[in-house]
């Protein structure tokens, strides 16, 4: 999955507004969830936010449905196979981390101005 999954997009079309958590618009979307475990072995689940690409790499954001922080993400290396198959990686170095951050940031900022100019159009 090297291309950008569109952010909080149920695919339903312009003008969506429903909760989708009971969607009765046959899109058929349900919210990607999914359960990961901490070093601590706690369990979190989570709402993923994104897959996008830095380098040659994916990169997945994930949402606690629980946040105990307002506003925490985690970011990390996402590799998937061939079989469907993924696994989480984590992203070992500072430097990797400050352009996963910045470039998530950027899909962030063009969500924010998509989601304006929509306001703007109406």
């Amino acid at each position: 999955m090297s291309e950008d999954k569109d952010l909080f997009d149920c695919g339903c079309g312009d003008g969506c507004d429903h909760d989708h958590d009971e969607c009765e618009c046959g899109c058929g979307h349900e919210e990607d969830i999914m359960t990961i475990t901490l070093e601590d072995g706690t369990e979190v689940e989570c709402a993923i936010i994104a897959i996008f690409p830095v380098g040659e790499k994916d990169y997945i954001a994930l949402l606690p449905l629980v946040n105990e922080e307002e506003g925490e993400v985690y970011l990390y290396g996402f590799e998937e196979y061939e079989d469907g198959s993924f696994e989480l990686l984590t992203i070992e170095s500072d430097d990797e981390y400050e352009e996963v951050t910045k470039a998530f940031d950027e899909i962030l900022d063009e969500a924010e101005m998509d989601e304006l100019l929509d306001e703007d159009e109406e």
